[in-house]
């Protein structure tokens, strides 16, 4: 088995151009959850940045400020994991491509 160093070193520039524009693209992936019956809306970004909170008004409930806090801090959880989620996706897909295509045995596909 040959091994081709230049073939690897252009290679690993690939790989690394890949992740910086995959770190870029994760900011443009967003998801939205919804709790409480759609009480609450969160919308987030695969960076880990929330970009919307919507709260109807029927989950404002002055003797209840806690249940309000619950619903708030699902949602973001879990609009920051799906978005997290959806990122690490296409992360899995670019790295199996990646290593399919160095040819080593084992790696990829």
């Amino acid at each position: 088995m040959s091994f081709d160093m230049n073939k690897l070193m252009q290679q690993a520039a690939q790989m690394q151009e890949q992740v910086q524009k995959m770190q870029d693209e994760a900011q443009n992936e967003t998801a939205e959850a919804s709790v409480g019956g759609g009480m609450v809306k969160v919308s987030a970004n695969g960076a880990g940045q929330v970009l919307s909170i919507s709260i109807s008004p029927d989950a404002i409930d002055p003797s209840d400020p806690e249940g309000l806090q619950d619903l708030v801090l699902a949602g973001v959880n879990e609009a920051l994991r799906a978005a997290s989620a959806k990122v690490e996706a296409k992360a899995s897909q670019m790295q199996s491509e990646l290593l399919g295509g160095l040819g080593l045995p084992g790696l990829g596909s």
